[in-house]
Parts: C-alpha cells; structure tokens; sequence
C-alpha cells in the first residue's frame, strides 16, 4: 500500500494513505543502511502489515531544509514589523530555494503594524519583480481569500525565521489550533514554536509547517554558481570583460554589472556580495583540502581482487620483527 509521510517524530513516521487512514510506522532496516532519508511530504511503500516503510517513490522534488518534498511552492513568510523586515535573510531563502528548483512566493505578514504600508508595498513590489507576491495579517485575516485562491490543489511548503506568524497563518488558513508565541520583548526576536516539519492537510491544499531558522549560510557552493542564481543581476553582466568576472567594486573598470547598478535594486547587490563572501570561504576551503581515496580494487594480470582496507590489513611479519629490533 502507498502512503504520504505527514510527520516523523522519535523515529516514528506518521502517514496517511490515499483513503486518508493513518498509520504510524518505523523505517525498514534495509533502508536505514542505505542511508535513504525519508521527509515529510515523501510517498512510500508500506509494508503488507503497515507497520513499517519498504520502499521511498521517486520524489517530484525534494529541500534539504526544511525537509520536504513533492511540493509545489515555497511560501516564504516575512513579517513587515516585528520583528523588523531583513531583505537580505529574505534573498537568503530566495537563492537557496533556487538552486534547489522550488518555485517561491512571498507572503509578507503583519501589515497591520507598518504605519507605512502602501510606501512599503510599492518598494518591495519594485525589488521582487519575478515573484508572486501576497500582503496579509494573518492575526486579523486580513486579504487571505487571494493566498488562499493561489495556492489550491497545491503542496506549499512555509519558510521562514521565527516569529514572522506562520503558526498564525496556519491557524488563519485552516481549523488547526497551532500553538503560537510573541517576538521577544528584550531582543525583538522571534521565539520557537513549531519544533518538527508536519503536512497539514485542509480542504483543497496542503501545507507544510516548518520551525524557523536563520542560520542558513552558502557554504556549499561556488562563486559562479551564486551569480546564476541572481537573474535580475545576471542581465547586465552580459558586456563584462573577463568571462570569470565576480561583479564586485574590485572589477568596477571591466565589470558590466558594476557600471549598470543604477539600474539594478541596491540590497539585492548587497546581498549578493554578502552570498559571495561566504561562497570565497567555501571556495578556500574546498581548494586547501586533499583527501587520498584509497582504491577499493587492484588489478594483477588480468583478474581484480578486492583489496583489504587499512584498518583491517594485519602488520607483516617483516615489520613486525623489525618493530621488536627498534624497541630492543
């Protein structure tokens, strides 16, 4: 029987089959040593007495973090006050949603606490020109109906740093009664309150709730792949001198990109040097690292025999006896 995973707990995964009966299951042995990492949002293969996982279908898609997968879009959710909007923790979770090749939207919450709303409106739909973007208070259900139409008939994954009100949008959204906390009244900080990943399923469409997170960091790709990612700046790169260009105030005199920032937002190109910084360390990084791989296999005559591995290779007897005569 097929099932769709909806919550892990403990090692325990929660799933619901196509009749939405639920099943609480472990992970088969055999898949545990094949080091298969299944998430919420994964369909699976039950076992004939449904007590445990034998076998993950081929994902449409799949994000490392938060993880989930099959889904439709990642809805990453700001909040205009309280805590105050971060443009660049907001890039964070665009870029990184490209590279994984999840479509975003942009839900920006609490606009019943800016004073200036319509300046704010107009600002952001100026910078995020290639996204869909949605205006709300979730506290107040305030233009839902709009979200709510967009997102039908659609798996939508919530990101977003803590305290911005997805537990709220959740509850707004569906008759869920999620638990919800306040921003920190000593460091204006959202505070924790989801602690694990669960689909949440609610008449036409499904969501994914998520605990908040701001410690993402792009410590695991190259300077050239970052620049792919930005293509409201990767239009005016066209004209740059050298093909290896990294479009920073450095390379002004030969750098298309430098000589038309007039015409591109100034806090995406903050952001992206801010991205590139890190992208150079993991650069560093990678570049000063050498790890021998020892081969598996050697090859005498025409036959290959498996070889032996370092830890498991007993010392020879000749080392041996020369180890005892260096110790006499």
């Amino acid at each position: 029987m097929q099932a769709q995973v909806y919550k892990i707990h403990s090692d325990f995964y929660y799933v619901k089959n196509f009749e939405h009966k639920e099943f609480v299951c472990k992970l088969r042995d055999v898949l545990k040593k094949q080091k298969i990492d299944v998430v919420v949002g994964d369909y699976v293969e039950l076992s004939e007495d449904n007590s445990s996982i034998v076998k993950l279908i081929k994902r449409k898609n799949y994000l490392p973090r938060p993880k989930a997968s099959n889904i439709n879009y990642a809805l990453v959710v700001c909040a205009l006050r309280e805590p105050e909007l971060d443009l660049v923790q907001l890039d964070r979770f665009l870029i990184y949603l490209k590279y994984h090749k999840i479509n975003a939207l942009i839900c920006f919450n609490k606009e019943d606490l800016s004073p200036t709303l319509e300046d704010d409106k107009e600002k952001l739909k100026n910078i995020y020109t290639g996204y869909k973007l949605f205006f709300i208070s979730a506290k107040n259900k305030l233009n839902l109906d709009s979200l709510e139409e967009y997102i039908l008939d659609k798996t939508i994954v919530l990101c977003g740093v803590s305290g911005v009100g997805k537990s709220t949008l959740i509850n707004s959204l569906t008759d869920k009664n999620a638990k919800t906390n306040d921003v920190s009244k000593k460091n204006f900080k959202g505070t924790h309150t989801t602690r694990h990943c669960e689909l949440i399923e609610y008449n036409n469409f499904k969501l994914i709730d998520t605990p908040g997170f701001s410690c993402l960091k792009f410590d695991f790709l190259l300077p050239n792949q970052l620049f792919e990612l930005f293509d409201d700046l990767k239009i005016y790169a066209n004209s740059c001198k050298y093909a290896n260009c990294s479009h920073t105030p450095d390379e002004s005199a030969v750098c298309s990109l430098y000589n038309n920032l007039d015409k591109v937002n100034k806090s995406r190109y903050e952001s992206y040097l801010t991205f590139l910084d890190e992208a150079r360390e993991y650069r560093e990084k990678i570049s000063k690292k050498s790890i021998k791989n020892e081969h598996a296999h050697k090859n005498s005559g025409n036959k290959i025999f498996t070889k032996i591995s370092k830890k498991k290779r007993e010392q020879s007897r000749k080392k041996e006896k020369q180890s005892i005569r260096t110790n006499e």
